[in-house]
């Protein structure tokens, strides 16, 4: 068995086996047959997630946590049981004590030695009004507005009511369990990088003011957090990945000094390069400095480098106090949502989408519905020899009411449209038709003092050990945005970046990662190669973002260049409304921006073309 207190000697080995609920189930059973371990972390609450999960919970108070982590882990008990790893997970969502508690009643069926622990103190939904009360607004990170003014609306004029409230609370209370002994940690929602800043704390005896230490467990955390992300999964260098088709999990050795070295188990599919794991840490994050519960970290210096085959060393991370201030993650039901798609072929696509387009609206108003937006998707191929699938176009039909009644309505007539719309009209009966209209739930983030939280650890026998916070210090914000390019690092030969220009697609010269963050999507573009970055850099301002993804024009566009990784990063504020459970976007959480950008054409230096070998 792997010692409670172990003496700071050599990294510990933490294992990433799930980066969101719906990742690959078979992931804990091939983490747990691959290399050796000490700890195996799982983050399953992304924030649509969490909305999921919140939807849950407020029509069953007895339920809200991760069902399929207790199929996952219930056939492999025993094997962890006998290797000895820690299991830490946030897979608790609104009840990590009823998690617990389930697999202390499978541990004990099976006859078992191994012990359950739970943290809680993130759900505040129930201290709510004692908060507000206090005269805490809970102002919209993003907008300013006060709670009280969420979705307020004739018909609602009292605004929404949050069916859950849970603050983002960090890895002490991971630390705590685990040196009481625990071998499994059951969370709700601590944050995403805590889950590996809780377990290296443990083992190496870390202090709360090890700024540069945690700082470094933060990045680390974050690149696993992901699972695949971090060994070519959604990577924009896809087809150089091997074994794509079942990319393997990533795994982090972190040192006592908070350095890390990032692989994946021998044999699984994937990569881990220096390019793999910069589209992890470029992933949403809203600038340099990155904010936990547990340190406030600084990007800017964090260094990468390829030590051997799937083995790249992370370094340069450094720390500074956490701010005096959480976020707060709100969610409420605000009505009905209903998708379907229909398709039209051949001539005419414009003229056949706008009839549609009129006959819904006709529908949608009589039915009172609030919102109906119609999307088309692709453009017809009617050259000779072209199928009648290349010449087919998708077209996407979403439509929201406060109540469920008008979506049924527009279901209705969306499927009486058969003999009196288009020629060529129909949905795909192959398919199950999406007529259901289901809840629609909206994330509302906020900020509240952490002095407010009850930060606790509940162990198996019992016991409650309050958990301390770390030491506060002033909130670090973002820098300025960087509109103008700065001026090229002195190891980086500026050649080739003047002169005669050919247009390429921009992906043949950059990578890129994009993400979301409430209604803001991030996406952060690096070089392919070190001496491409001089042009990059000067080539990519916020005003070129919105060039290139006209979607952005008439967006607050913020800019910052992370010079050590060749990388220029950007946040388009309120591209996804109000976030990814409740925006209308078919690409609900920007996932697809980067490789909309990447696609474009752009003009490069012919000079630089040449020096990166790229052909005609």
């Amino acid at each position: 068995m792997t010692p409670n207190n172990p003496p700071a000697r050599r990294p510990l080995r933490l294992a990433n086996f799930s980066g969101y609920l719906g990742d690959r189930f078979t992931a804990l059973a091939e983490v747990l047959d691959g290399d050796p371990v000490d700890v195996l972390t799982a983050d399953y609450l992304a924030e649509i997630t969490l909305a999921g999960l919140a939807a849950v919970h407020a029509r069953d108070g007895r339920k809200g946590y991760v069902d399929s982590f207790v199929a996952q882990i219930r056939p492999r008990l025993a094997q962890i049981a006998e290797r000895g790893v820690k299991v830490v997970t946030n897979a608790g969502g609104f009840h990590p004590e009823a998690l617990a508690a389930h697999l202390r009643g499978l541990i004990a069926e099976a006859g078992l030695d191994l012990t359950v622990a739970h943290v809680e103190g993130d759900n505040l939904l129930a201290r709510l009004p004692e908060i507000r009360a206090a005269g805490h607004a809970l102002a919209h990170m993003d907008t300013g507005e006060p709670l009280a003014a969420w979705s307020v609306t004739p018909a609602t004029p009292e605004g929404a009511q949050p069916i859950a409230a849970n603050a983002y609370i960090g890895g002490w209370g991971i630390a705590a369990a685990l040196r009481e002994g625990a071998d499994i940690v059951v969370c709700g929602r601590v944050t995403d990088a805590s889950l590996t800043v809780g377990p290296c704390a443990w083992w190496h005896g870390w202090a709360v003011d090890d700024w540069d230490r945690l700082a470094g467990a933060v990045v680390a955390g974050h690149i696993i957090e992901c699972g695949p992300h971090a060994t070519g999964g959604n990577f924009s260098g896809f087809a150089a990945v091997p074994g794509l088709r079942k990319p393997g999990f990533p795994i982090a050795e972190v040192a006592a000094d908070g350095s890390a070295v990032i692989t994946k188990h021998a044999g699984h599919g994937g990569m881990v390069t220096v390019d793999t794991v910069t589209a992890q840490l470029v992933y949403e994050i809203q600038g340099p400095i990155y904010l936990n519960p547990d340190v406030t970290t600084d990007l800017s210096g964090v260094q990468l480098a390829q030590l051997a085959a799937d083995r790249v060393s992370v370094q340069g991370a450094r720390g500074l106090p956490p701010p005096a201030t959480t976020k707060l993650a709100l969610f409420a039901d605000i009505g009905w949502q209903l998708v379907n798609m229909v398709f039209v072929a051949g001539r005419d696509i414009d003229a056949k989408i706008a009839l549609i387009e009129d006959q819904l609206r006709d529908w949608a108003g009589a039915a009172r519905v609030d919102h109906l937006e119609v999307t088309r998707f692709g453009r017809p191929d009617n050259s000779p020899g072209a199928t009648q699938t290349d010449a087919t176009v998708a077209v996407r039909i979403m439509a929201t009411a406060r109540e469920r009644g008008p979506l049924l309505a527009l279901a209705s007539g969306l499927s009486s449209l058969y003999l009196s719309s288009v020629p060529g009209y129909h949905l795909d009966t192959g398919a199950r038709r999406v007529s259901e209209p289901w809840s629609r739930t909206e994330f509302w983030p906020a900020v509240l003092p952490v002095d407010l939280l009850r930060h606790e650890v509940v162990l198996a026998d019992g016991r409650r050990l309050a958990v301390p916070h770390p030491p506060a210090g002033p909130l670090v914000a973002q820098p300025p945005s960087q509109d103008v390019a700065q001026p090229p690092s002195q190891d980086v030969a500026p050649a080739g970046v003047d002169g005669p220009t050919r247009s390429v697609p921009l992906g043949l010269i950059a990578h890129a990662r994009c993400g979301d963050k409430g209604g803001n999507s991030n996406i952060g573009l690096w070089a392919r190669d070190a001496a491409a970055w001089p042009w990059l850099s000067g080539f990519l301002s916020s005003e070129t973002m919105r060039n290139l993804l006209p979607e952005a024009r008439g967006l607050d566009v913020l800019r910052h260049e992370l010079p050590a990784l060749h990388a220029v990063h950007f946040v388009l504020k309120g591209l996804l409304g109000r976030g990814g459970s409740s925006n209308l976007r078919a690409d609900q959480a920007g996932k697809a921006v980067g490789e909309a950008v990447l696609a474009k054409q752009v003009e490069v230096p012919v000079a630089l073309l040449e020096k990166l070998e790229i052909a005609q």
